[in-house]
């Protein structure tokens, strides 16, 4: 099935297009944002090759960073993106990034859109266990993992290279399993007798 869009309550998660192209360099160059962001496009022209590139493929298939735009639906406005990689070898195994626009932050668009994906990842595909990789630094990333139902599995010390440092990585996954029991689908109700 192709990916095409979630909504949730205040959002739309959706596929990117080419016009999506400014705001998201906009998005991912600012410096609080970025901070702890591996992926820093070099320019507008960059994102937009990037966006044409995954206009064929699938969020967990694609063999490569799968980006999903965060669309406030009141307003109509791009406030960030999912990246989303299936592993090339086992794409039933998935690792998120997530970047929100500062001016999207503090108000629970993250844990809206971060549930609706892990809804979406674990009962429309095969996606077995999602993890994702984060700078213990960035504690507000932690504590929407954790809220979420991600639980810690590890911390690498001084595991990657970034932006002119060792940085640890800290390490949260979730399982299938674990993700329906917590959340297990709803089903119809049977109409009232009358």
């Amino acid at each position: 099935m192709s990916f095409q869009s979630i909504t949730t309550l205040r959002l739309v998660l959706r596929r990117l297009v080419p016009v999506d192209a400014a705001t998201v360099y906009r998005i991912h160059t600012d410096p609080v944002v970025a901070r702890f962001q591996m992926w820093e496009p070099k320019s507008v022209a960059e994102v937009e090759a990037f966006i044409r590139r995954m206009d064929n493929l699938e969020p967990t298939t694609a063999k490569e960073w799968f980006q999903i735009g965060i669309v406030e639906s009141a307003s109509g406005e791009l406030v960030g993106d999912f990246g989303v990689n299936g592993r090339a070898d086992d794409p039933r195994q998935v690792e998120l990034g997530i970047t929100l626009a500062r001016s999207a932050q503090g108000r629970g668009l993250a844990t809206e859109a971060l549930r609706a994906l892990l809804g979406y990842l674990f009962t429309q595909t095969e996606t077995h266990r999602v993890h994702c990789a984060v700078d213990p630094r960035n504690l507000s990333s932690l504590q929407l993992l954790a809220k979420v139902g991600l639980r810690q599995e590890g911390h690498l010390r001084e595991s990657l290279w970034l932006k002119g440092e060792w940085v640890d990585d800290v390490v949260f996954a979730v399982l299938r399993s674990e993700w329906l029991a917590a959340h297990p689908p709803k089903t119809a109700q049977p109409a009232p007798r009358g």
